[in-house]
């Protein structure tokens, strides 16, 4: 029999933790004084709580190890507890990997002299919106400036005139590559009812996506460098693009240089 110092020492953990252990009923002492309360281990104990200790290694909850060391427990059961066990880790690693490659892009970017972009990725929820299309002839400011912007002015006055529809978020703008030409979508979110009058708007659903986003503060035509910034980070951080982008119209004073636009980039799942 070994005191519960001994014991500990033995097994590497501290008395208190022990203390614990019995309390919760996940190890009790073999034997315990009813005089002094001093709590005594067998030496077979050891093996059970080496068994313990490497669960818990392992990242299990006490709850979790005390299920996995039952004696009614099958070993399909404990397999499969393992199984999630390793995709958890598997997951985590993946994300710190992801984390590592975004302080190594960061770092290039310092030491290159460049500007670090503030990309944040967002899960963006589905969406139901109204809008217009057009089309442009490429993804060019010079080229989308003249559509978009007769095509956001069209959009707000066709908007009061459609009744049950009912805006509920910002002014977004997205593109599609078409063979050479770009549609271009101006859109609102909105609650539509079924016997809703569009006043000639579209309803369109967008999935849910995960994106890559930057805030582009200055004039929409000179967004173009955002844009490009955002890209490289997405290849320098071992992303793909998918589609469409988006631009969210967060804040539109009267003066164009003082704007603040979202850009959005949808990513492509990992295979």
């Amino acid at each position: 029999m070994f005191a519960i110092g001994d014991f500990a020492r033995h097994g590497r953990v501290s008395v208190r933790m022990l203390r614990h252990y019995d309390a919760i009923g996940l190890l009790r002492p073999a034997h315990v004084d009813e005089a002094t309360g001093y709590r005594n281990y067998d030496a077979a104990q050891l093996a059970d709580l080496n068994r313990i200790v490497a669960l818990k290694d392992l990242g299990f909850t006490l709850e979790q190890v005390r299920t996995m060391l039952a004696d009614e427990i099958s070993l399909v059961e404990v397999r499969a507890m393992l199984s999630l066990r390793r995709a958890e880790l598997e997951s985590a690693v993946a994300e710190s990997a992801a984390r590592l490659t975004q302080v190594e892009s960061r770092l290039r970017s310092i030491e290159q002299g460049d500007d670090v972009p503030a990309v944040v990725l967002k899960d963006l929820p589905a969406a139901r919106f109204v809008e217009l299309t057009s089309t442009a002839a490429s993804f060019t400011p010079d080229d989308i400036g003249p559509v978009v912007n007769p095509l956001c002015a069209e959009l707000g006055r066709r908007l009061p005139e459609a009744t049950g529809v009912r805006p509920a978020g910002r002014l977004t703008c997205y593109y599609e590559a078409s063979g050479d030409e770009v549609i271009v979508h101006a859109a609102v979110p909105a609650a539509v009812d079924s016997d809703a009058e569009l006043n000639g708007l579209t309803v369109v659903d967008l999935p849910a996506t995960r994106a890559a986003t930057l805030v582009h503060r200055g004039r929409i035509d000179e967004v173009l460098p955002s844009w490009q910034a955002l890209a490289r980070w997405i290849d320098d951080n071992g992303h793909r693009s998918g589609s469409p982008s988006r631009e969210l119209y967060l804040d539109c004073p009267d003066n164009p240089a003082a704007w603040v636009t979202e850009l959005q980039e949808p990513l492509l799942l990992s295979e």
